[in-house]
């Protein structure tokens, strides 16, 4: 492969912390920063396995342990297998929602109390 050939192979990766992700591998700079992009693709539901969309992740070349470069079959066998979901959309809006009720007189009588010691 020369410098010139864009990197695009299907891959196993073994990520430190021992987990491991399988999909089209190929490369992305981001801010002057080279990444390993994976595209991890769609799974149907089967048995009870739940269906999982299509997702890339980029991995900083600390991230990875290793790769092993296999057939597009090989690399769906294993993400079927592994059914990583992508992380799903912070709300904001529902996570101040599930925050415990706080008053202003409580925070401040803490902050006083506080003060007082």
């Amino acid at each position: 492969m020369t410098t010139s050939e864009k990197f695009d192979q299907w891959a196993i990766i073994e990520l430190f912390g021992h987990s491991r992700i399988a999909g089209r591998v190929t490369e992305q700079t981001v801010g002057g920063c080279a990444f390993v992009r994976v595209d991890v693709p769609a799974f149907e539901a089967t048995g009870h396995s739940p269906a999982t969309q299509a997702f890339t992740k980029l991995f900083g070349q600390g991230a990875i342990y290793s790769m092993s470069f296999v057939d597009e079959g090989a690399a769906n066998m294993v993400g079927r297998q592994l059914r990583i979901q992508p992380i799903d959309t912070y709300s904001l809006r529902q996570a101040l929602q599930d925050l415990p009720v706080d008053t202003g007189r409580d925070r401040q009588s803490s902050f006083l109390e506080d003060q007082a010691s």
